[in-house]
């Protein structure tokens, strides 16, 4: 029989923190049918359902470059590349046909178990990996695990802050207050 790891304190707080602010963004959903959760009742492109599919996919993608998978963050190098790139980053933002908020809910579920088991896992969190080339990052940069679930955080705050603006304009519904 194997034992689970025991999380520091330094992980623990991390993840908490992290959970936390995935508990802010679900909270913005509660009660809401598909046809809300694909809404965009501001002038922003943004959705709450879509708004839940980015978050989980890009904590899947920064988990797997945590535990060494460079490829999961791969930055096309022709212009072809680059454009399906962009479509493929727009269509995280918004349910696709087949999808419903449920469904990205349940994704979100699985990634947030995904990255708990990950983190407990990892040896090191100063482990570190260099980004790839791309306008965005520094040049020869690299991320440790560390900075990858601060990323996180503040990824996941953001967004749920711009869920609370949506949520608010549909219904009135507040995260606080």
């Amino acid at each position: 029989m194997t034992q689970a790891p025991t999380l520091t304190a330094e992980r623990s707080d991390l993840l908490g923190t992290l959970a936390l602010h995935r508990g802010a963004l679900r909270y913005t959903v509660q009660g809401l049918s598909d046809e809300h959760a694909v809404a965009r009742p501001t002038v922003s492109a943004l959705c709450l359902g879509g708004l839940i599919k980015h978050v989980a996919e890009t904590e899947h993608t920064w988990i797997r470059f945590a535990q060494g998978d460079l490829a999961a963050i791969d930055i096309p190098t022709t212009e072809e590349g680059l454009q399906a790139m962009q479509r493929e980053h727009e269509q995280r933002f918004e349910l696709l046909p087949g999808e419903t908020l449920a469904s990205v809910l349940a994704r979100y579920d699985e990634v947030a178990a995904e990255t708990e088991r990950a983190i407990a896992d990892v040896p090191d969190l100063d482990t570190s990996y260099p980004l790839p080339d791309a306008p965005w990052f520094e040049p020869g940069a690299r991320w440790s695990v560390r900075r990858v679930l601060l990323h996180l955080i503040a990824e996941t705050a953001q967004h749920a802050g711009h869920a609370d603006i949506i949520r608010e304009t549909i219904d009135g519904q507040k995260t606080m207050g």
